[in-house]
């Protein structure tokens, strides 16, 4: 019995730790290309929102799906309950992502074309 739970912990460390490096990965590319900021990824609009934008936005969501995928043990659940909180927490992400930039984008538009003064 003993030999089980040991043999065990050895795939869940594994596990861990496969996880522990995707996730690396991502961030790590999130900060490099935070603080790079290239040229043409600064310079590309793509639906109203430059290119960089969306690849931080993408990769933020992953990362989301990826914690609840492992963390939460999404992937021995059925298919159905699996799709249920994925689907929901991507379209609701997505949806607080569109309207926080659609009003940020707004505000913007207000205090650059003088109707409030910037004097806070």
């Amino acid at each position: 019995m003993a030999h089980d739970t040991t043999q065990h912990h050895g795939s869940a460390t594994k596990r861990i730790w496969f996880v522990f490096g995707i996730l690396s990965i991502v961030t790590i590319v999130e900060v490099v290309l935070g603080i790079i900021k290239p040229a043409f990824l600064t310079d590309t609009y793509l639906l109203g929102m430059k290119l960089l934008n969306w690849i931080f936005i993408i990769l933020t969501i992953y990362k989301a799906y990826y914690i609840a995928w492992a963390f939460m043990h999404l992937e021995h659940e059925t298919k159905g309950l699996r799709r249920a909180i994925v689907w929901t927490s991507i379209f609701l992400i997505s949806y607080l992502i569109f309207i926080l930039l659609t009003e940020g984008g707004y505000i913007y538009d207000v205090y650059k074309n003088g109707y409030v003064a910037w004097d806070f």
